[in-house]
């Protein structure tokens, strides 16, 4: 069976998780190529089988070699201990789950490996197209779409959990889609995440050589008061070749004062620090 066509039945096996995102109507039947809101209106599928909800252009600086890079990471494990202890925060059942900024999709991945004994609903979305693309040739039974997260083209109530790592959050949208007592978990970078690359790119004196999560922390906290957090620290050794991509599979290189790394620089990079907490909370009303 072509990809595109599995993607199509994935969108029909669960149609009732889909609204529209024109007039916010459920989404009513996949016909042909095309799912159709109860008001009739139409998205098709292109042709690497995903749905593009968004009314306008995607907004956003990451492509294709950022994802590429990343998935490289990825694969060799950089995240693997964040995604094990996101796993050990879900229920041992059968769950829809949604992936807020998927990108290229590996973590979903990740976590789906850990997940076997269950038959889950995975859901992955993200504003890039780029990466939307990517997390489509994972071969992963699960559906990738490119959305905004301020306007999430799901129906109230329909998500055990809402899994999202390193991107921007929209609480009242992630309630709206969360069932009663439903998961979110939230992971963010804390000072030493990466530091090791921050301090090459912009030594110790400037604006971006060291990071605060606080005002992030605070946030989640004002919205969810009984929320916990959990630290998760370790060092990942660089496989050898990849320090480059460690560059680029982050934005931490865009910024203003970044020095351009030599050969010299890149091979100081056999180690890294990864250091996040995760957020976590449940939807309680």
């Amino acid at each position: 069976m072509k990809k595109s066509e599995r993607q199509r039945q994935f969108v029909q096996a669960t149609i009732d998780l889909f609204r529209c995102p024109t007039c916010q109507a459920p989404m009513k039947a996949v016909v042909g190529n095309s799912v159709i809101c109860q008001n009739g209106h139409q998205i098709d599928f292109n042709r690497h089988g995903y749905l593009h909800f968004l009314n306008g252009a995607a907004d956003t600086e990451y492509g294709r070699e950022m994802f590429l890079a990343r998935r490289q990471l990825l694969t060799a494990g950089l995240f693997k201990p964040i995604v094990a202890a996101v796993a050990r925060h879900l229920p041992a059942q059968s769950l829809r789950i949604l992936d807020v900024g998927t990108g290229e999709g590996t973590p979903l991945k990740q976590l789906a490996d850990l997940r076997t004994s269950y038959q889950d609903t995975m859901i992955g979305f993200d504003i890039s197209k780029s990466g939307v693309t990517l997390a489509t040739q994972l071969g992963l039974d699960a559906f990738f779409c490119v959305a905004d997260l301020r306007q999430l083209p799901f129906n109230n109530g329909k998500f055990d959990a809402v899994v999202e790592l390193f991107s921007p959050s929209d609480y009242r949208e992630f309630n709206r889609v969360l069932t009663v007592g439903g998961q979110l978990i939230k992971v963010v970078p804390n000072a030493g995440y990466l530091g090791e690359l921050r301090q090459l790119l912009y030594g110790g004196n400037q604006a971006k050589s060291h990071y605060d999560n606080q005002r992030v922390v605070a946030l989640f906290k004002k919205h969810y008061p009984d929320c916990q957090v959990e630290p998760v620290k370790y060092q990942f050794s660089v496989p050898a070749g990849l320090q480059q991509a460690l560059v680029e599979m982050t934005p931490l290189h865009w910024g203003k004062g970044a020095r351009q790394l030599t050969a010299a620089d890149l091979s100081q990079l056999t180690t890294v620090t990864v250091d996040v907490s995760l957020l976590l909370a449940k939807k309680m009303k």
